[in-house]
């Protein structure tokens, strides 16, 4: 599932490509809105939210797409061949005279009115990359389930949004703490610094083509993906385990020498050098 920074990034495409044009071409490709014609509106813009995208028609309508796992907003110009999957997997196209936007595989694609929005979006907690960042009430809502094990609360859009899996794994590593540690187990200097690191990381990565966290020439990230190569910081063997309740796990990676608190169950690791699933 793209992180926040992807999203952002998204939708600043979308945004350069579609706003304040008018549209030639809208094309809905879900049976509930075959019918959507928005040809002759004047596309307003794209804001993100979380990991969520709102695309604003004049009219007082909003298009609200989610690309979970594998979705994506392409632009092409007019005489460009689209290029981003099979067109069995086109979910929606809207166009101007010179830019069209393809969305592929897009597993959340609704119509809502502009004021009404917040019916789905109003659940997330503080967007980590939006105007209304609020480190204050991101740490409430991480801290008001202390038994909670650290990386599921990060990953719940409800408490702060726009963090993913990876930036799950690296915030962990940054922090000295492994992602099962309950977050009430967490030293209150460490969970106070814990929103404002969450929020630079992710501020630093939202204009870069490549994600990095290490500040490292020829090192991008600390842990996510890097099981079993050695620590950047100790030269330990980074490990690898899922995370999750069974229905939505997830691999995290984890340096068991920089970060203390308990490691997972036994049945839940992984063999040194495995790769995550498709799913994942």
């Amino acid at each position: 599932m793209p992180e926040g920074d992807t999203v952002w990034q998204a939708a600043r495409r979308l945004h350069d490509a579609l706003a304040g044009r008018v549209l030639t071409r809208s094309d809905f490709r879900v049976p509930r809105y075959a019918t959507v014609d928005l040809t002759g509106r004047t596309v307003l813009g794209t804001v993100p939210r979380g990991k969520h995208l709102l695309t604003r028609f004049e009219g007082g309508l909003t298009l609200h797409t989610h690309l979970r796992m594998e979705g994506a907003w392409k632009i092409y110009r007019s005489e460009e061949r689209w290029k981003g999957g099979p067109v069995h997997q086109i979910r929606a196209v809207i166009g101007t005279a010179d830019r069209s936007a393809v969305g592929y595989r897009l597993q959340v694609l609704e119509f809502l009115r502009t004021d009404e929005e917040e019916q789905a979006v109003g659940h997330l907690g503080p967007d980590l990359l939006g105007p209304d960042w609020n480190p204050e009430r991101a740490l409430a809502n991480l801290l008001a389930d202390p038994a909670r094990q650290l990386g599921e609360a990060l990953l719940d859009q409800r408490n702060l949004a726009g963090i993913g899996n990876v930036y799950k794994s690296e915030l962990c590593f940054l922090i000295g703490a492994t992602p099962w540690l309950p977050v009430g187990a967490l030293p209150a200097d460490r969970a106070a610094k814990l929103p404002g690191l969450a929020q630079r990381v992710l501020e630093a990565n939202r204009e870069r083509p490549v994600r990095r966290t290490t500040g490292l020439r020829d090192q991008d990230l600390f842990v996510y993906g890097r099981a079993p190569r050695p620590c950047l910081r100790c030269g330990t063997a980074i490990r690898l385990a899922d995370q999750g309740d069974g229905s939505r796990e997830r691999p995290t990676y984890w340096c068991p020498a920089c970060q203390t608190g308990p490691a997972p169950a036994a049945g839940r690791r992984r063999a040194p050098g495995s790769r995550p699933r498709p799913n994942d």
